[in-house]
């Protein structure tokens, strides 16, 4: 009687793969090591963020905090557009981080946002360079004028160190959004706006109160105090596995509107617009989330 064959696996493809992977990873380094890799006017360093920088933050957005995204269709596949969100954190501002990687890794176009930020950003030693490498630069009108006329998605977190460092007990309530300069930009080259809602992002070190002493001591704009800092040490600047929402408003058209981008009243109104939008849109998500962790 004749025994049936055993399937033999062939290894070839698995090893071809790695072989791939490792030629890959070299091909890489000897790049960088001679140059030979591009970085545009503001710093972005496409190669270096899509292979090694962004992929640092996979996990906390797949695993930790589960990030759920909607309204992707919202985004276009080409072409300038702004998107303004709410900004939460407290201890750092990782959810313009968050935002970046969701559409970079789930829109179809696998579209780079280029979010604009604070000046204390790129005034801290080695913050500044990794956020220019990953596609970040200042918060000011003349870059995000230059970057919407090249056709690029911006990002922008009006709310500033005002959202960050808000109390726990005024979580996901709006603070003000500043003078609307990202709303001119956009008004200028006919743009439109799509509204950004972020649930999630307050809950991951809930601030219950801050020193002032100590922020004045370290030139910050708070020093935060929160239910796990400074009490836990290291532990507590641990981020809590909150689940996050995050939600792509109907983009609000401004092409009708651009020869009226010097109007105050106009851009006062619609910056109220998206702040009244997004904090709608927050109320809904956070009925639809069924718990802070879940």
């Amino acid at each position: 009687m004749t025994e049936p064959a055993t399937a033999v696996t062939d290894p070839k493809p698995a090893g071809a793969e790695w072989e791939h992977r490792l030629a890959a990873a070299l091909a890489f380094l000897r790049r960088r090591v001679t140059g030979q890799y591009e970085v545009d006017e503001f710093g972005y360093d496409a190669e270096l963020a899509q292979s090694v920088l962004l992929p640092l933050f996979r996990p906390l957005y797949r695993l930790w905090w589960r990030v759920g995204l909607s309204g992707l269709a919202n985004i276009p596949d080409h072409g300038g557009a702004l998107v303004v969100a709410n900004h939460a954190g407290t201890m750092v501002a990782i959810d313009a981080v968050m935002v970046q990687l969701g559409i970079h890794d789930e829109h179809p176009s696998h579209r780079q946002l280029r979010a604009l930020g604070a000046d204390l950003v790129f005034q801290t030693p080695g913050l500044g360079e990794f956020a220019r490498k990953t596609g970040h630069t200042l918060a000011c009108n003349p870059d995000a004028e230059r970057l919407l006329a090249a056709g690029e998605l911006v990002g922008v977190w009006p709310e500033g160190f005002k959202g960050i460092g808000k109390p726990f007990s005024e979580r996901y309530k709006l603070q003000r959004f500043g003078r609307g300069g990202s709303v001119t930009a956009a008004l200028k080259h006919g743009v439109p706006i799509i509204p950004c809602s972020i649930v999630g992002s307050e809950e991951i070190f809930p601030k219950l109160g801050e020193s002032k002493l100590v922020a004045r001591l370290l030139g910050l704009p708070y020093f935060p105090v929160t239910a796990t800092f400074p009490w836990l040490g290291p532990l507590g600047l641990v981020p809590l596995p909150s689940k996050w929402l995050v939600e792509f408003g109907e983009p609000i058209p401004t092409a009708h509107l651009a020869e009226q981008a010097d109007d105050p009243m106009l851009v006062f109104n619609l910056t109220d617009q998206v702040r009244e939008t997004i904090q709608q849109s927050l109320y809904h998500l956070l009925q639809q989330r069924r718990s802070v962790f879940f």
